[in-house]
């Protein structure tokens, strides 16, 4: 989905009677502390906003409505499968999550075993970003983003935790499969997607996404 940082966005503060807009240049980079980007995003609760391990925070603009629709089947798939399973839970887009590395990140779709999940306190799961990385990751690209940043938020899943992670290029009619300890493996145009070992029995199916 896409990505921008939050320079490219007016900034909007409101006081009673008066309204003041600063609008931050894109050559400059905003950094804010954990507890500063967990106000950040409660006071702009129609962002989506993400937080690089250094501080830096990055906007994420709506997407198009064909982007929209691809990543709702894609969740919707993902939610079917492991209702059934059993095994753990899914999240959609609008989920932050604390990576290890202190980044704070919102992948497209996303599963944890659920005895993970279960082990984090009713505060972690419920008032704040849960500071865990996923098992299972996955991001679509839009045709804004830059494929050279999202390769390297992939990798930053992978080195912060998570199993297998998927990146799928509509644009470009592919995927990219990524592993802990092995090279990434792109397909061209694949029909379906294995969930492996992760996922167990999850097949998703491609048609009208690719």
């Amino acid at each position: 989905m896409s990505r921008q940082r939050i320079g490219d966005w007016p900034r909007t503060r409101t006081s009673p009677g008066n309204t003041v807009s600063l609008t931050v240049p894109d050559d400059v980079r905003l950094f804010v502390s954990t507890g500063g980007f967990w106000r950040l995003c409660q006071s702009n609760p129609d962002l989506r906003l993400e937080r690089t391990e250094r501080g830096v925070v990055e906007a994420m603009p709506p997407t198009s409505g064909g982007t929209g629709a691809r990543n709702s089947d894609l969740t919707m798939q993902l939610g079917i499968w492991s209702k059934a399973n059993g095994t753990g839970i899914p999240f959609d887009s609008s989920t932050g999550f604390t990576l290890p590395n202190g980044a704070d990140r919102s992948p497209d779709a996303s599963w944890i075993q659920i005895e993970r999940w279960d082990a984090l306190t009713t505060q972690q799961r419920e008032v704040d970003f849960a500071p865990i990385c996923p098992d299972f990751v996955l991001e679509l690209r839009s045709r804004s983003d830059r494929k050279k940043q999202m390769r390297r938020k992939m990798r930053e899943y992978i080195a912060q935790g998570a199993r297998l992670g998927w990146l799928i290029d509509p644009k470009a009619g592919t995927a990219e499969i990524y592993r802990p300890g092995r090279p990434v493996e792109r397909f061209n145009k694949p029909a379906t997607l294995s969930g492996e070992d992760v996922l167990p029995g999850f097949v998703l199916d491609l048609k009208g996404i690719l």
